[in-house]
């Protein structure tokens, strides 16, 4: 059986530092509402998850601080780049998010941005607590010592 992720195409847009920034505790996927342009420029991939988040809202999640250029060949709409863009999920995933965003140090944040087999623009969104410093070391240094048993493990393996 083949891996879920091989079939998804690349993601339009992805917030690297967010895995860095954030430990990552469990992932939803969610909709977003978006105007005609917005999805064009997504497309190119001209749009920026750094500095975003999400928020619940009277029962519903919002996205803030996402920042999509506005598509050059658009002339009739004038959208704000930064505007707040409505997410779609469930009822029951919003109340459950929600109830594990009452406890302290949990916060919402977009992880990418991809378009799924259908076509349709889709938010990968993680509840997520924030790093500290020793933690994010910690971090770089399991990942320096991984690169390097790959790399012996390369040397070793060659002819």
């Amino acid at each position: 059986m083949k891996d879920k992720k091989a079939h998804l195409p690349p993601p339009a847009v992805s917030n690297r530092k967010a895995r860095h920034q954030y430990q990552i505790l469990e992932t939803y996927e969610a909709g977003i509402a978006l105007r005609g342009p917005e999805v064009k420029s997504l497309r190119t991939g001209k749009a920026s998850l750094q500095d975003s988040f999400a928020r619940v809202e009277r029962g519903e999640i919002f996205l803030h601080q996402m920042h999509i250029t506005p598509y050059s060949y658009t002339h009739h709409e004038d959208l704000s780049a930064t505007r707040v863009r409505k997410l779609l999920m469930h009822k029951q995933e919003i109340e459950r998010i929600e109830g594990r965003l009452l406890g302290k140090g949990f916060t919402l944040v977009p992880l990418e941005i991809f378009f799924n087999k259908k076509g349709i623009v889709k938010v990968s969104l993680a509840l997520a607590k924030g790093k500290l410093a020793p933690d994010q070391r910690d971090d770089i240094k399991k990942r320096d010592l991984e690169r390097e048993a790959r790399r012996e493990f390369r040397a070793k393996t060659k002819f």
